[in-house]
C-alpha cells in the first residue's frame, strides 16, 4: 500500500443555527483548515449519537479522533494545529480569554437554548418565561426572552474594558472573539437585546461583522440553512 495516501479532511457535525457550531467553525477558518461539513439533520441520529451520546452538536472527527463539545474541539485544534494561535502570548490577556469564554459559554448560551426554550414552553407554560426570567437574571444568569442578562452582559463589558483593542483583548482575533461574535450576534439579532448600555460589546459586534471570517461562518451562509428567498 502507498504511504502517500491523502489525509482525510476533518469532519465537522453541525447545526447552522447552532452557536455552538460557529464557535469551531470560526476556529477551524482561522487556522486555515479544510473540513467536510457534516449537516446533522441530514445523518441517521443513531450514528450520530454514536458520536456524542449527549446528541449535541458540534462534534469534530480528525481521523480516529472523536470530540465533541466546542470548548474542547478548540483546545483541541490549538494544540495540534498550531498555525495560527487562537491564544494571545501574554498570560494574563490568555487568562482573560479563558473567562471571557467561561461566561458565555457556562453563564449564557445554555440558559438561552432552544431546547431549554422550547421545554419550558411545553412543560410549564408560555406564561412562566418572564419570572423565570426575572429569577436567572436576578443570579446574573440568561434565559428566555432575556438571552443576555445586564451583570452578565456588564462583567464582560467591565471584564474586556482595559484589554480591548480592535477586538476583544487587541487587535487580533483570539479565543474570547471567538465566543463573543455568535453570542453578540444572537443576542442582537435574534433576541432584540437594547445595546445602548454596552458600548464596548457593540462596537466588537461591529467589528466582527465586517470581517471574511464571521460573514463566511454566519449561521445562514451554512449549507443546511434554510435557502432564502426574496419577494
Amino acid at each position: 500500500a502507498s504511504g502517500d495516501e491523502p489525509k482525510k479532511l476533518l469532519q465537522l457535525y453541525s447545526h447552522w443555527m447552532s452557536s455552538c457550531s460557529w464557535r469551531v467553525r470560526i476556529a477551524l477558518c482561522l487556522k486555515g483548515l479544510e473540513y467536510e461539513y457534516k449537516a446533522v439533520d441530514s445523518i441517521d441520529p443513531s450514528e450520530f449519537l454514536k458520536l456524542n451520546p449527549m446528541g449535541y452538536v458540534p462534534v469534530l472527527v480528525d481521523d480516529n479522533v472523536v470530540v465533541s463539545d466546542s470548548f474542547a474541539i478548540i483546545l483541541y485544534l490549538e494544540e495540534k494545529y498550531r498555525q495560527r494561535s487562537l491564544l494571545p502570548l501574554d498570560l494574563h490577556k490568555r487568562a482573560i480569554n479563558y473567562q471571557a469564554a467561561s461566561i458565555v459559554t457556562s453563564s449564557i448560551q445554555p440558559l438561552q437554548n432552544l431546547g431549554l426554550l422550547k421545554y419550558i414552553e411545553e412543560n410549564v407554560s408560555p406564561g412562566a418565561k418572564l419570572p423565570l426570567a426575572q429569577y436567572h437574571i436576578r443570579k446574573g444568569f440568561v434565559v428566555m426572552d432575556s438571552p443576555v442578562s445586564g451583570y452578565v452582559i456588564a462583567a464582560l463589558e467591565k471584564l474586556l474594558n482595559e484589554f480591548s483593542g480592535k477586538y476583544a483583548t487587541g487587535d487580533e482575533i483570539f479565543l474570547a472573539d471567538i465566543y463573543l461574535a455568535p453570542q453578540l450576534r444572537n443576542a442582537i439579532t435574534r433576541f432584540s437585546l437594547d445595546m445602548s448600555d454596552f458600548p464596548l460589546l457593540s462596537r466588537l459586534h461591529e467589528a466582527y461583522s465586517h470581517l471574511s471570517v464571521f460573514q463566511k461562518t454566519m449561521p445562514e451562509n451554512q449549507p443546511d440553512a434554510p435557502v432564502q428567498t426574496t419577494s
